[in-house]
């Protein structure tokens, strides 16, 4: 490929990109799905994240909670901090998985390391309740203090 069609490409990705990004942000989740699939099954952790929520909530289609764990997990596996942490609720909560703490927990430390304040104020919340780690109150507070609180 010559660089100029490795550009069109890129040019064509970006905008398709932020397309689907602006349709889901618009609440047009028919037109955001079409657009953000194909980049979702490329690889893009921030659309495989998007597709995930649509899929949970039902958001431009039927709720498929297979495929809002598919799509999390993919994005997840990715290190995408918003869909680690959506994981890890869904393992908390029992959406659309079996509901397990250790699971939580590990993902909710994942995205927390990365920086992401719901994630440290969930996993301080976890480790003062217990769940799915020994409860210590000293871990809660470094991760409550991390997040802010």
């Amino acid at each position: 490929m010559t660089e100029q069609s490795n550009e069109k490409q890129s040019a064509e990705y970006m905008m398709a990109l932020q397309s689907g990004i602006a349709a889901f942000e618009t609440k047009e989740f028919a037109s955001a799905y079409k657009l953000l699939l194909p980049l979702a099954q490329a690889g893009n952790p921030e659309t495989q994240y998007r597709l995930a929520i649509m899929a949970q909530n039902g958001l431009g289609q039927v709720v498929n909670e297979k495929e809002a764990v598919h799509w999390m997990r993919m994005a997840a596996e990715q290190g995408f901090d918003l869909a680690q942490h959506g994981l890890g609720f869904m393992y908390m909560q029992g959406e659309c998985v079996e509901q397990d703490d250790v699971q939580a927990v590990h993902w909710f430390r994942l995205s927390a390391e990365q920086g992401l304040i719901g994630a440290q104020a969930t996993l301080g919340n976890l480790y003062e309740q217990g769940r799915g780690v020994e409860k210590d109150l000293d871990e809660a507070k470094r991760w409550y203090d991390k997040a802010g609180f």
